[in-house]
């Protein structure tokens, strides 16, 4: 049993947290810890405990991934493999580059677990049984998925209709069903035979690829060439220019609605792919009139609020059945009922190019991070934080000249043909259209401020002549 986890999704609906560069995945739960590392956790419950965990993911999500694992006991540094993706091409190509990798070093009876990384399963009892049961059905060659039993009329998954039993295992599938109106999934909830499509999967290597080169060769064979199943590393690029070749679709178009097969576990656990805000709030507990907070909330005559504010006090007077969700530089205030129409605002947000769809005042890179302190017209002022051994890319600017000032930490910095180190309280001059590079050789974080002088600061004007992060 070899997991495979999926993290990907913009999670557009939980705006202004989940953004493009840091997306549903890495959020934090009320409980302090991420979807991504509950999964991680669930997939070690299960694995073999010599199998690897495979993550297929995007190329710039896989340092911010390895992070996040790195804190989980028991998650060896060996055991974690990384298919990294370089652009974007949907679940059926993610787990059929997968299951090529598995195949090749485990061979066709190798059993794949596939888990999407932006579920939240609480009972891990029950999950462990239904992995169980899915497993057998693996064995027999039937493509398996986990199917939820349904506790209302929802619009918003899509279902699958269960066929005749196959022993105490599960069901055939009879059919999967597209998202239905409400009268529909009222239907679905009354008969008793639909359950929500959790996209949890479980088969053999062997049985996806030779399921996938009958019904859907054109995704398979340039799928192939993505991959080097060769190759002595386990975690690698997928190659672009092969990508670029694969239809974006996914497994449930390419593959399980075609294939003939297939079976569903009900699934007894709990389940939520915290779709939403609403979906969020629920994981916190209630005051005796429905209010929920997450940080720093005040309520007089309010009632069903969800508040969530990691800094600024947020006061909620005489207002009711509100999301309130406030960020750094963005705040979100939607009623309750509109919580999926939150995906709105981020396409009229993308129309209007505006960067609050892609990055937080707080951005993850491969050496550490930034924080923008200020964003003006002729300046902008960053707080950065360089991780122990990283370095950025020997750099130059057309646009702008910088200074930095260390405010802990030693810096060794290029200037030029210069080089030198910079300690604490000490600060350089970057004059613009000059090489420069910052490094921390040191053990211990460094710490400086930057500030930009020109007429543009966006990212865009990094000319990067060296990078150890491969983004020349």
């Amino acid at each position: 049993m070899i997991p495979v986890i999926l993290s990907g999704g913009a999670g557009t609906r939980l705006w202004p947290v989940s953004r493009r560069s840091y997306p549903k995945p890495f959020m934090s739960l009320p409980d302090g810890e991420t979807l991504l590392e509950k999964t991680a956790k669930r997939a070690l419950a299960v694995a073999d405990a010599a199998a690897p965990i495979i993550t297929v993911t995007a190329r710039d999500y896989g340092f911010i991934t390895r992070d996040a694992y790195a804190g989980i006991a028991g998650f060896a540094p060996e055991r974690q493999v990384m298919l990294l993706e370089p652009i974007a091409r949907n679940t059926a190509p993610a787990i059929l580059a997968a299951a090529l990798w598995v195949q090749a070093r485990y061979g066709d009876d190798a059993q794949i677990l596939v888990l999407p990384a932006d579920h939240l399963i609480r009972d891990l009892d029950a999950f462990k049984e239904a992995v169980q049961r899915a497993e057998r059905l693996a064995a027999d060659g039937y493509l398996g998925t986990f199917g939820v039993v349904p506790t209302r009329p929802e619009t918003g998954y899509g279902y699958i209709e269960r066929g005749p039993a196959l022993r105490e295992s599960g069901f055939e599938v009879a059919r999967f069903v597209e998202k239905p109106d409400l009268q529909t999934a009222q239907k679905y909830l009354s008969s008793g035979g639909f359950y929500w499509n959790s996209g949890m999967f479980c088969f053999r290597a062997g049985t996806l690829l030779d399921v996938a080169n009958q019904v859907c060769p054109e995704v398979l064979a340039p799928t192939r060439g993505t991959i080097q199943t060769d190759h002595d590393a386990a975690s690698q690029v997928l190659n672009l220019d092969a990508l670029k070749q694969v239809p974006d679709i996914s497994i449930d178009y390419a593959i399980m609605e075609r294939a003939t097969h297939r079976a569903v576990v009900p699934a007894a656990f709990d389940w939520s792919d915290i779709g939403s805000w609403n979906a969020l709030a629920d994981l916190v507990d209630a005051d005796e009139v429905g209010n929920r907070r997450l940080g720093n909330a005040v309520f007089v005559g309010a009632a069903r609020n969800y508040v969530q504010s990691p800094k600024r006090v947020i006061a909620a007077v005489g207002v009711s059945d509100l999301m309130i969700i406030d960020t750094d530089d963005a705040l979100l205030v939607a009623h309750r009922e509109q919580s999926q129409s939150v995906k709105q605002v981020v396409d009229a947000l993308k129309q209007a190019k505006h960067h609050s769809t892609e990055l937080h005042t707080t951005v993850y890179r491969p050496w550490g991070s930034y924080t923008v302190l200020e964003d003006a017209d002729d300046c902008k002022v960053k707080r950065l934080v360089v991780k122990p051994g990283h370095v950025l890319s020997l750099q130059k600017h057309h646009r702008r000249s910088e200074h930095w000032t260390v405010v802990s930490g030693t810096a060794l910095v290029r200037i030029g043909d210069q080089e030198f180190d910079l300690r604490q309280n000490q600060s350089c001059y970057i004059p613009i259209d000059t090489l420069h590079r910052l490094e921390n050789r040191t053990d211990q974080d460094l710490a400086l401020i930057e500030v930009q002088c020109g007429d543009y600061f966006g990212e865009d004007d990094i000319v990067r002549l060296e990078d150890r992060y491969g983004r020349v």
